[in-house]
């Protein structure tokens, strides 16, 4: 029997890939994203069983709704890949409306909440029991950009939402990861490519990297047995600033 997963955010860059690989490796594939030819072309792309479900994941009804479809269809999920995220340009707290600031806690944090209960909830009534929560966090979530501060404050707060899901989903063998991502070569990169503000106040290019090495990453942990996590990891264009003093 074909296992079931989710992965929101699935129009383009990391969901795009990681979408494709899952369905090449024999998983069938939710597709979750606001742009509904953008999810055709990423089901096109796919090998096997692929549906489509555009919504903002950040209304509830659309969430609940895509959840009663799936247990109906499916009786189960094995894997939900919360990838969906939105950021504001580079601008300090006092540029920033507040209507931005939670359309950022909508998507970033709300839909990741959203997706997470549903699923959480499946998982854990679900024959046989559990699955696997994959967390989207990016490098933010441990170091900002300048003038980031709604993006950082909801990659901050996925670490702990993923290691309370973690320690939560212990009694039903659900098991949640963080994936820390930093510069892939994304349609949200491409200013980076281009030249970006620096803690000194510069404007430099920054290397980036394929984001199909993300998608075997999350191949890597969808292979182990739910006995075994790992709770977090970076992956990153090698040379990007990220570690250094700036």
């Amino acid at each position: 029997m074909n296992k079931v997963a989710i992965v929101t955010g699935a129009g383009t860059g990391v969901g795009k890939a990681t979408a494709v690989k899952l369905s090449e490796s024999g998983f069938i594939v939710i597709l979750i994203g606001r742009r509904k030819d953008k999810l055709e072309e990423t089901k096109t792309a796919c090998n096997g069983e692929a549906l489509i479900h555009p919504m903002d994941v950040s209304n509830e009804k659309d969430v609940k709704k895509c959840f009663e479809i799936i247990e109906k269809k499916f009786s189960r999920i094995d894997l939900l890949f919360n990838n969906a995220g939105t950021f504001l340009s580079s601008k300090t707290i006092d540029k920033i409306n507040f209507n931005e600031w939670k359309e950022v806690i909508g998507v970033n944090l709300n839909g990741m909440f959203l997706f997470s209960k549903y699923a959480f909830s499946l998982m854990k009534n679900q024959s046989p029991i559990g699955g696997r929560i994959i967390n989207n966090g990016s490098v933010s979530s441990i170091t900002p950009r300048p003038g980031s501060i709604a993006y950082t404050a909801t990659k901050h707060a996925v670490t702990g939402m993923t290691k309370s899901l973690a320690l939560d989903g212990r009694p039903f063998s659900i098991v949640c990861s963080q994936i820390d991502i930093g510069n892939a070569d994304t349609p949200m990169t491409e200013g980076i490519k281009k030249g970006i503000i620096q803690a000194d106040g510069s404007i430099k290019r920054e290397p980036t990297f394929d984001p199909e090495h993300i998608a075997d990453a999350v191949l890597h942990l969808v292979s182990l047995p739910l006995d075994t996590n790992i709770l977090n990891m970076t992956i990153m264009a090698s040379n990007m600033p990220f570690i250094g003093r700036g």
